[in-house]
């Protein structure tokens, strides 16, 4: 169907036919005449379909038919990332260009005071992320009571990002009575849930089963060891003639490094992902689209509002945690109409997501084969032959020269201590002989002459030295006999005979109940 059968306004499809487009797409063709006449829409379509022009045209020309007199916005489009939000602006700012309508832009990482003067200038259409948003609503800077328009573009993506209480407080700040429009590639019990919860007798359009890829986009993959993936990519890019191609890997820092091989192998790229700034991240995708850039490596949170429509090939270097995933990752190839190629490399420990994957799409990917990239499969005998300090853990030398007659979990004195790697002797030996009998030497006789920890305080041991607490260099009486005035060895002085006349603390030691036992006189009871 061609766009002058829609019964669009002619400064509206002087602005199609200027971007290069002269039939409608399916999702255009069902969602079009259904928001002209006043219906809330749950679409499901791909990424790529050309969803952004099914609902900006309709609501561009039905804006222009009102005469607007207030500054406030009459539409609300919610986008979950940054470049979302700068293509579909661009997109309502190049339909409307001949309706003498404004649109602005509302996202974070940028200053926030250029926006909070285009919002008081006045505008037409607000395309916001929930976060700066709020933002806005909390500094009243934007007013949303005259929003006639909610659209919720990548539905599916917001709510993965987290912002379904974001989304609910920014409902609460509009008017009950308006026309609300669900746009998703995927869906789930949140975005089911979340459209009862929203949407009044939706017209439900569905251009393509339920989480699935688009039909011209070539899906394969190459099993590779995860070390070697980053030279089987550059050996693709060279050997392909790949000119562009965009690389999704799943952290920050993995998308840096991988950033720094390419450089180094003579491949030009730039990463981005949401550590960089705004600037940062609009100065990298504009180098890309000129041709700048070979290879532009993203994250799952900049996959969306990546608009390429001559995007030949996207790569899964690493696989999404999430499966849905996958499919936002390759719609940025194959769009509008055109065909495109998305390649994944996966490593033996991504076996289970790639699972995962093939039961979201119900189909397998296809298998390539690299070769000299193969990923090698290694029997356990070869894996010791290659690691033989890890046949054996170390600290367990006591266990493998454990005789095979003894049984498990049997000490044995006589083979304990002769196995350790130092000659130390064994802690269940400690301070014994060969017959098991007591060594005094080794705890005695010690070098500097210290009492034997295991006869403190005990008068009757043969080797006790008393010198060393009741002979005191500085005459302090045996804390064994402290206290107690019937003791012989008793030295009264260093405390009965105070200055204060303080009362001597009575303590009852188990040392001086023994001495005071063995100087009774039992006879005379």
């Amino acid at each position: 169907m061609k766009f002058e059968e829609l019964g669009l306004l002619p400064q509206l499809l002087q602005a199609v036919v200027g971007r290069g487009y002269t039939k409608c797409t399916p999702i255009q063709e069902q969602a079009i005449p259904a928001v002209l006449k006043g219906r809330d829409v749950l679409g499901g379509a791909q990424t790529g379909t050309g969803k952004t022009a099914a609902f900006a045209l309709p609501i561009l020309q039905q804006i222009h038919k009102q005469n607007k007199i207030s500054k406030n916005p009459l539409a609300l489009v919610l986008t979950p990332t940054r470049e979302l939000a700068l293509q579909v602006g661009e997109s309502f700012t190049d339909y409307g260009n001949k309706l003498s309508l404004k649109c602005q832009t509302v996202f974070g990482g940028v200053n926030i005071n250029p926006q909070i003067q285009g919002l008081k200038k006045g505008c037409d259409i607000v395309v916001a992320t929930p976060g700066r948003l709020l933002d806005h609503l909390q500094q009243r800077t934007i007013n949303l009571s005259d929003i006639q328009f909610l659209v919720l573009d990548e539905a599916d993506r917001m709510l993965d990002m987290g912002f379904i209480r974001d989304i609910r407080k920014i409902i609460s700040f509009l008017p009950e009575k308006r026309q609300n429009l669900l746009f998703s590639a995927t869906y789930s019990k949140e975005i089911r849930k979340l459209s009862a919860d929203l949407l009044d007798n939706p017209v439900n359009i569905e251009v393509a089963p339920r989480n699935s890829a688009a039909e011209q986009v070539n899906q394969y993959l190459y099993k590779v060891d995860k070390r070697q993936k980053r030279h089987l990519l550059a050996h693709l890019i060279k050997e392909e003639s790949w000119y562009q191609v965009l690389v999704f890997v799943r952290t920050k820092h993995g998308a840096n490094r991988l950033c720094k091989q390419l450089d180094k192998q003579g491949i030009p790229s730039s990463a981005i992902h949401g550590d960089k700034s705004q600037n940062a991240r609009v100065r990298a995708l504009n180098s890309f689209k000129k041709g700048d850039l070979q290879a532009l490596i993203a994250t799952d949170v900049a996959a969306r509002g990546i608009h390429l429509e001559d995007l030949g090939h996207v790569v899964n270097f690493d696989l999404p945690q999430v499966p849905e995933d996958y499919v936002h990752r390759i719609g940025r190839t194959g769009r509008a109409g055109k065909s495109g190629s998305a390649i994944t490399l996966v490593s033996p420990d991504e076996n289970a997501q790639l699972k995962r994957i093939e039961a979201v799409l119900k189909k397998p990917i296809g298998v390539m084969e690299a070769k000299d990239f193969s990923p090698v499969v290694l029997t356990p005998e070869e894996r010791l032959q290659l690691n033989p300090g890890k046949s054996q853990r170390p600290g367990n030398s006591r266990t493998s020269e454990r005789s095979s007659s003894q049984p498990k979990g049997r000490f044995n004195r006589n083979s304990v201590g002769s196995s350790s790697r130092d000659n130390r002797s064994n802690g269940f030996s400690k301070g014994r002989n060969d017959d098991g009998q007591r060594d005094n030497q080794i705890r005695t006789n010690r070098p500097d002459n210290r009492p034997n920890s295991s006869s403190k305080g005990r008068s009757d041991v043969p080797n006790r030295d008393n010198q060393s607490r009741s002979n005191r260099p500085d005459n302090r009486s045996n804390s064994s006999t402290k206290g107690r005035s019937d003791v012989p060895s008793r030295d009264n002085k260093g405390r009965s005979n105070r200055s204060d006349n303080r009362p001597v603390a009575k303590k009852n030691f188990r040392g001086a109940r023994n001495a005071v036992l063995e100087a009774t006189s039992w006879d005379a009871v």
